[in-house]
C-alpha cells in the first residue's frame, strides 16, 4: 500500500496519541480525516498546522458512539478525498471506580466509546473498502489492558478485552478482501490521560518500576507503530494485537 494519495480516518485524532497519530500519517503523504466531539478548536487548529507543512486533512465532527455518525466520518473522507484507505481508531475514554460502586451510565458509556466505537467505524470502513477493491489496513488503538486487569477500572478492560475479539475477528472475514486488521496495545503513555499519575510522585515512581524500560512511552513512539502497520512492510500481519509498553506486561502487577 503506497502512501500518496491515499486516505485515513483517526477516530479521535485531534489530541494526544491521535494528533501524534495523524502528523505521523500526513507526513507520508496520507490525507486525513480528524474526528473530534464538541470544541472543535484543537481539531482545527491541527488541520491548519498539516496544511502549513503541504498536508491534506479535514476535521469532522462525529460521535462514533453512534452508528450514522461512524458512516458520516467515512462519507466525509470519500467525499473529500475519493476514498478511505486507511481506519484508526483511536477515541477512548476511561472513568475509574471500585466495581461495586460503578455507576450504570459510566459502564454504558465506555463500552459505547471504546467498543461501539470501532465496531461501529470498522463496518462502515470495511464497506467503503470492499467496493473500492484495492485492500485497506484497520488498526484498533487498544491498551494491555485487554490483557492486564486493572481494578477500579472494570469498563475500561472490559471494552478493550472486546477490541481484542472483535479484531481478530473481523481480520478473517476481511482478509479476502486484503483488509487487515490489527490492534496496538499501548502500556504507559505520556497523554493528558495520564497527567494526574505523572504529577503524583508516589504514584509515577511505582509505575515506573513496574517498567523494564524504566519510562513512559510517548505519542509518537505509538505512532510509529501505527504507521508501519499501514505499510506495505506490514501486509502479511492481520488479526493480532502489537504490545508497545516497554516491557511492563512482562513484569508488572495488577495497576
Amino acid at each position: 500500500m503506497q502512501s500518496q494519495g491515499r486516505t485515513a480516518v483517526i477516530a479521535g485524532g485531534a489530541t494526544g496519541i491521535g494528533a501524534a497519530i495523524v502528523r505521523a500519517l500526513s507526513a507520508a503523504a496520507i490525507n486525513t480525516v480528524i474526528d473530534y466531539v464538541g470544541d472543535p478548536t484543537p481539531a482545527r487548529a491541527l488541520v491548519a498546522e498539516l496544511a502549513s507543512r503541504g498536508g491534506k486533512a479535514i476535521a469532522c465532527e462525529a460521535n462514533v458512539s453512534l452508528a450514522a455518525d461512524a458512516d458520516k466520518l467515512v462519507a466525509a473522507a470519500v467525499s473529500q478525498f475519493g476514498s478511505l484507505d486507511i481506519l484508526v481508531n483511536n477515541a477512548g475514554i476511561e472513568a475509574r471506580y471500585p466495581f461495586v460502586d460503578t455507576p450504570d451510565e459510566v459502564w454504558q458509556r465506555e463500552i459505547a466509546v471504546n467498543l461501539s466505537g470501532p465496531f461501529y467505524c470498522s463496518r462502515s470502513a470495511a464497506k467503503q473498502m470492499i467496493a473500492q477493491a484495492r485492500g485497506g489496513r484497520i488498526v484498533n488503538i487498544s491498551s494491555i489492558h485487554e490483557d492486564v486487569a486493572a481494578p477500579t477500572n472494570a469498563p475500561y478492560c472490559a471494552s478493550k478485552g472486546g477490541v481484542r475479539m472483535l479484531a481478530r475477528t473481523i481480520a478473517v472475514e476481511l482478509a479476502p478482501h486484503g483488509i487487515t486488521v490489527n490492534n496496538v496495545a499501548p502500556g504507559a503513555i505520556d497523554t493528558p490521560m495520564d497527567a494526574a499519575t505523572i504529577a503524583d510522585k508516589k504514584l509515577d515512581t511505582e509505575l515506573l518500576d513496574e517498567i523494564p524500560l524504566h519510562r513512559w512511552g510517548t505519542p509518537e513512539e505509538v505512532a510509529g507503530l501505527v504507521l508501519w502497520l499501514c505499510s506495505d512492510a506490514a501486509s502479511y500481519i492481520t488479526g493480532t494485537t502489537v504490545v508497545i509498553d516497554g516491557g511492563m506486561m512482562r513484569q508488572a502487577g495488577s495497576l
